[in-house]
């Protein structure tokens, strides 16, 4: 929807603020007040794993069976389920609900949020506790269960970071070691500031201001630590390490950067042919590039401004076999003829026959006075292999002095957003002091609710912006369900980068709940709007208190990446009823292996002055065999980490007591020798008894 925001300078304490809204913290500072102190921070290491990044015995096959614990917060099984999908999209990790596998991952709500490390081969704990249930910080543990470490602890990271060992809070310092290449491997990337896996530059800090870790290129201390999504390098080293070729969501993309437009081909059945054309005029630069880069910028372009009414361009996808039932086509589009030129959305499928010519007309989009780029989203629900198509229809080319366009057409096998807000001008907003707030038109979800978003572009003169999710009233209101509890709210201001693999857009959720009650008086704030929220005359309707998240992105990330594409800020919005993954913890039967005995839980206190890169400084459980506590050549077991003696013996004899002091004979033996007499004397007898007779 590109709806005009509804722009005012209402004072923030008349839009929310029930319980503030959240502040994101990073892991470190989570398992911190948590009271952990396990390795790296949020690594639980079994005792005598050293290299699962290296060792390919830890390496998964794929789908990773998992279980849901009933212990997590609700909230957080749906952002799980949202890292799973982002997996499916970008790699071939792929996940699959526990049905008595060996080896399986077990999300639990536990203090703080770690992992172990690699497939432990018989099962491993995950936990998001409270504060973890982020889909970025998720994806990271997942990460450390697929076999990843930090990115700082690499062996060259003193060529791109400094630590600062004084700024590190007292017997902390052992979060920062660095690793040989023995115990660590880079998969021959280059070292990665944006990688998902860096810490923050506030990590482990002693002074609440006071960075502990700084980029030596100072561009990057805004960069590492990042929380928006897997970087370019994150996937570059998880695709190598897992030998992935494909992805199990991805279907098609095309920026049209190149002559073949991605095996696209124009259709046969048409007047005209959509033309593959630079964007180098004012006014008519491509999506991709926004006209920044000379020579390069291309989109297709359907000519309305000459010819005849009802003409038509026909450009046809490649032949795609999809996995799934339900497509999501998203594309952008700009219209600069007349208001009555069309863009049509076709599918062309399977007849049955193996020939690719069955008709679908999915989705019409109508030209109008608005020549900026536009972005669209079709759903296509395509169930055997198949085509998309964009039709160009001609209205009035005598009222037409430009055309249809295209560019950055992206297909993926997963639902399309329920809500799609788009703020123009947004740079001119950020520097606008008297805006405080903007606010969406009202939206509706799939159950019938109505939302809308908030956007404070300045939270309280920060440099960050919130975003915020409130319910409004709408029609279907007197036969919905109220208070709307249990339903999982997501935001997403999207990164419009033309790569859906490489983009990183910013992702939050929350879950409603009867806790969430306004503070003024003490009502549930997702309440009927009409009773629990006020009138807005922008709307004509009932908003709610606001919920979300005040640092929800920062502006020099929106400035950084492709939020800011074309000066457009788009949110993608969802609101849907979770209520069913209430109870989905499985039984599981307990499976004893040496990877799992001796968890570490705490590591070893260390001087900043002993932080070489050697394996040895590994944490482990102390050894209850070294010494050998056993005397008179015991061999020493460990036992369930504790010592017990195993005595020497001989063919005859063995030793027993806690010294091995006590010499018996074996039992097998005694057996022979008694056997052995017996029988001597019977015989005996025998055979005086024949000669006396």
């Amino acid at each position: 929807c590109c709806v005009p925001p509804h722009l005012n300078s209402l004072s923030f304490d008349c839009l929310t603020d029930a319980g503030a809204g959240e502040i994101f913290k990073d892991i470190p500072h989570i398992n911190l007040a948590a009271g952990l102190d396990l390795f790296q921070g949020d690594i639980l290491l079994p005792k005598n794993q050293r290299n699962a990044l290296r060792n390919e015995t830890y390496r998964w096959k794929f789908p990773i069976p998992y279980i849901l614990g009933d212990d997590l917060d609700l909230n957080a099984k749906g952002v799980i389920l949202q890292a799973f999908e982002m997996f499916r999209l970008k790699s071939c990790v792929d996940f699959k609900p526990y049905e008595g596998e060996r080896t399986y991952i077990f999300f639990s709500k536990q203090d703080g949020c770690w992992s172990m490390v690699g497939d432990l081969q018989t099962g491993q704990n995950l936990s998001i506790g409270s504060g973890c249930d982020y889909r970025a910080i998720v994806e990271h543990e997942i990460l450390h269960a697929l076999g990843f470490y930090h990115e700082q602890s690499r062996m060259d990271r003193d060529d791109y970071v400094n630590i600062w060992w004084d700024e590190i809070i007292a017997g902390k310092e052992h979060n920062f070691v660095k690793y040989d290449d023995s115990y660590i491997t880079d998969l021959n990337t280059p070292y990665d500031y944006e990688s998902l896996m860096h810490y923050e530059p506030l990590s482990f800090n002693k002074n609440e201001s006071v960075p502990t870790i700084t980029a030596k290129i100072p561009a990057f201390d805004d960069i590492i630590g990042q929380r928006l999504d897997l970087s370019a390098i994150d996937l570059e080293r998880l695709n190598r390490m897992y030998n992935c070729t494909s992805t199990h969501t991805f279907l098609d993309q095309c920026s049209f950067e190149f002559e073949n437009i991605c095996g696209m081909i124009q259709g046969t059945n048409h007047d005209q042919d959509w033309v593959h054309q630079q964007g180098n005029v004012t006014g008519q630069e491509d999506h991709t590039l926004s006209g920044r880069c000379r020579d390069a910028g291309y989109f297709m372009f359907f000519s309305t401004s000459s010819g005849q009414a009802d003409e038509v361009a026909i450009l046809e996808s490649r032949i795609l076999y999809p996995k799934r039932t339900q497509q999501c086509l998203q594309f952008f589009y700009r219209t600069t003829g007349s208001p009555s030129d069309k863009l049509i959305i076709w599918l062309k499928e399977d007849d049955g026959t193996g020939n690719i010519r069955k008709m679908r007309k999915i989705q019409t989009f109508q030209a109008d006075s608005d020549s900026s780029w536009k972005i669209a989203h079709v759903t296509l629900n395509a169930q055997k292999k198949f085509r998309y198509l964009f039709q160009g229809l001609k209205g009035s080319p005598s009222s037409s002095s430009g055309g249809i366009a295209i560019d950055d057409v992206t297909l993926t096998e997963t639902p399309c957003p329920t809500a799609v807000w788009v703020i123009r001008n947004f740079s001119k907003i950020l520097e606008n002091s008297s805006i405080s707030v903007v606010e969406s038109p009202r939206f509706y979800s799939p159950e019938g609710y109505g939302f809308g978003i908030s956007v404070l572009p300045n939270y309280q003169n920060s440099s960050y912006a919130r975003v915020a999710f409130h319910l409004c009233s709408g029609e279907n209101d007197a036969v919905l369900e109220w208070p709307a509890l249990n339903r999982q709210a997501t935001l997403t201001v999207l990164d419009q980068d033309p790569d859906v693999l490489r983009r990183m857009s910013s992702s939050k959720s929350f879950t409603t709940s009867k806790e969430h009650v306004n503070s003024d008086n003490g009502t549930i704030i997702w309440d009927k709007p009409s009773v629990a929220g006020r009138f807005d005359e922008s709307c004509n309707c009932y908003r709610s208190v606001a919920w979300g998240w005040n640092n929800f992105i920062s502006h020099s990330q929106m400035r950084r990446r492709s939020f800011l594409k074309n000066d457009d800020l788009i949110i993608f919005a969802e609101f849907n009823d979770i209520i069913h993954l209430n109870n989905t913890e499985v039984p599981v039967e307990p499976v004893q292996s040496a990877l799992t005995e001796g968890l570490v839980l705490e590591r070893q206190k260390r001087a900043a002055q002993d932080m070489e890169p050697v394996q040895d400084q590994l944490p482990h459980l102390p050894d209850p065999c070294d010494p050998n506590p056993c005397q008179n050549d015991g061999v020493c077991v460990n036992v369930k980490g504790k010592a017990s003696c195993r005595c020497p013996s001989g063919q005859a004899f063995f030793f027993i007591g806690e010294r091995c002091q006590s010499r018996q004979v074996h039992g097998s033996t005694l057996g022979m020798v008694i056997g052995g007499i017996a029988g001597t004397i019977v015989l005996s007898i025998i055979l005086i008894s024949m000669m006396a007779r």
